[in-house]
């Protein structure tokens, strides 16, 4: 013991030479071509800026991990890629943090649907009628042709979900996109979502993860399949013959946003900063076909990659903007209906 003080300063030079451990940054995201553009166009980057580590996490939108995790007081996840819906009715339940605008550059230079208070638009993208061209006689040209079964013999694939789904029925019941969501705020409206999606009960596959859509098309378990467009022009990078019907397609945006009590709030508002600056915004959009949020991210595209945008001039003519304030009102009930119903 006499000998411990003599030992303290030795003892404090090797500590001292031990290099500082990188602060981990966790993100979550919705995974496949999505995942595989972000880290390209945003992690990456800000490893090199930030000396930090960002360690991805693959997940399908499930709101129940990040409500018990908040309501815990054990969270791990820092930033969470949200569906406009669930950031909504999120924010209203406190499972996201309120955003400092002044520390993300402000809010004039980007669409207005990207500014919410518990997040930030990251992209746009759309979930759109996909097929195999190699495999039907004629193009589908809508969503009626993707209910008839006997012009285009074959399986069809649908999200696993109400949200959409009942969209895509009502249109493919003649309804127009304009009045879509009209309809369907009413009773009637509603059973005729469903009675119109029991039409294709039994020609249908369910997928569960983005990456599957295009996957059931390429294989060739489905001729049809909802989709989001990234995924599909990704495969056709790929060398793969799927198109896109852009006509009744859903454009929403996908937003950043940082769980309740996150241990790593300052470093997750500093990676969304980065991320949201329009080099990092250009340069996601050129790795997959989802458009930018920030305004000024346009001027650096080439017009070939801006034409495969869902905010496209001519993509977004016949395309319908989700409702999330519906869906955040009553797309809790409405996914319990459906979940009940699919499981008949």
């Amino acid at each position: 013991m006499k000998r411990a003080p003599r030992l303290i300063p030795a003892l404090l030079l090797v500590l001292g030479a031990v290099p500082a451990v990188a602060q981990q940054l966790t993100v979550v995201n919705f995974g496949g071509a999505n995942g595989a553009a972000q880290k390209k166009a945003f992690y990456e980057p800000f490893e090199k800026s930030a000396g930090a580590k960002v360690v991805p996490v693959e997940y399908n939108g499930e709101q129940a991990k990040i409500k018990a995790m908040v309501e815990a007081r054990k969270v791990t996840w820092d930033v969470v890629e949200a569906e406009s819906a669930d950031l909504d009715r999120g924010c209203d339940e406190g499972l996201y943090e309120r955003l400092d605008w002044s520390r993300l550059g402000g809010k004039a230079d980007f669409l207005p649907a990207a500014v919410h208070e518990c997040g930030v638009g990251v992209f746009v993208w759309s979930s759109a009628l996909a097929y195999d061209a190699g495999r039907l006689k004629e193009p589908p040209r809508g969503w009626a042709d993707f209910w008839d079964v006997k012009r285009f013999p074959g399986k069809r694939a649908l999200r696993k979900a109400a949200r959409f789904n009942l969209e895509f029925a009502l249109m493919a019941d003649g309804v127009k996109p304009a009045e879509v969501y009209r309809v369907l705020a009413t009773p009637e409206g509603t059973e005729r979502a469903f009675r119109k999606l029991g039409e294709l009960k039994p020609h249908l596959q369910w997928w569960e993860t983005g990456a599957q859509a295009p996957q059931f098309l390429v294989a060739g378990d489905v001729v049809m399949a909802s989709a989001y467009n990234g995924r599909i022009e990704t495969a056709r990078r790929e060398g793969r013959d799927l198109r896109l019907v852009w006509t009744g397609s859903i454009y929403d945006l996908d937003f950043w946003s940082i769980p309740k009590g996150s241990p790593n709030r300052d470093l997750a508002l500093r990676f969304i900063a980065q991320a949201i600056t329009p080099q990092r915004q250009a340069e996601f959009a050129r790795l997959i076909s989802y458009g930018p949020t920030h305004l000024k991210a346009f001027n650096g595209l080439d017009p070939k990659v801006l034409a495969q945008l869902p905010t496209a001039p001519a993509n977004v003519k016949d395309a319908l903007k989700f409702d999330f304030r519906f869906w955040s009102d009553q797309g809790e009930a409405l996914e319990k209906r459906f979940a009940a119903w699919a499981a008949q």
